[in-house]
């Protein structure tokens, strides 16, 4: 779910179980991902999961920090999430994307270690592409209701309309 200069890269964690079965991002009934991206106004109704491929014609992509599929993202060793943040540096230099939305806290801090780290925009860009951080979308995050989840998307989403594209980035 990559192409070059999307307007926002989301990264999911990793893969859950039912995502890993069926190949789709964000699949497990319950996982508030699709509402949140609908209710937010990212998408002009309500995708499903097959459906993940429709996200590339509005700009926006999907990939995660680990590869390994597992039943909760706890599973997943600090060294693999160290890895992976790594490995997404490469790919946001690679693919370019506006802005790139980690979706998990927890998984931000330890990927990039800043455990310091608040839900919203970061200061520091990653080759010019803007960072920000959102609460994960799991149904097992009970922090954030729907209509929280929904609230830090559009503000992401606000964030992306006004954001330049290509050269006009910094560091572009």
């Amino acid at each position: 779910m990559l192409a070059p200069d999307l307007r926002v890269l989301f990264c999911g964690i990793n893969p859950g179980l039912w995502s890993g079965a069926t190949g789709h991002h964000f699949a497990r009934p319950g996982n508030r991902f699709w509402p949140a991206l609908f209710r937010s106004g990212f998408t002009p109704r309500l995708f499903r999961p097959d459906e993940q491929g429709d996200l590339l014609a509005l700009g926006l992509g999907i990939t995660n920090v680990v590869p390994r599929t597992t039943a909760k993202a706890d599973e997943l060793t600090k060294e693999e999430l160290r890895d992976g943040g790594r490995a997404l540096v490469e790919r946001v230099a690679r693919y370019r994307p506006r802005i790139l939305a980690v979706l998990g806290l927890g998984a931000y801090r330890t990927a990039f270690g800043r455990p310091r780290t608040t839900v919203g925009r970061r200061p520091d860009a990653l080759d010019g592409t803007e960072v920000w951080v959102l609460p994960n979308p799991s149904g097992l995050n009970a922090h954030y209701t729907l209509d929280g989840l929904a609230a830090e998307f559009r503000s992401l989403r606000e964030a992306a309309d006004r954001a330049p594209a290509g050269r006009e980035r910094a560091g572009g």
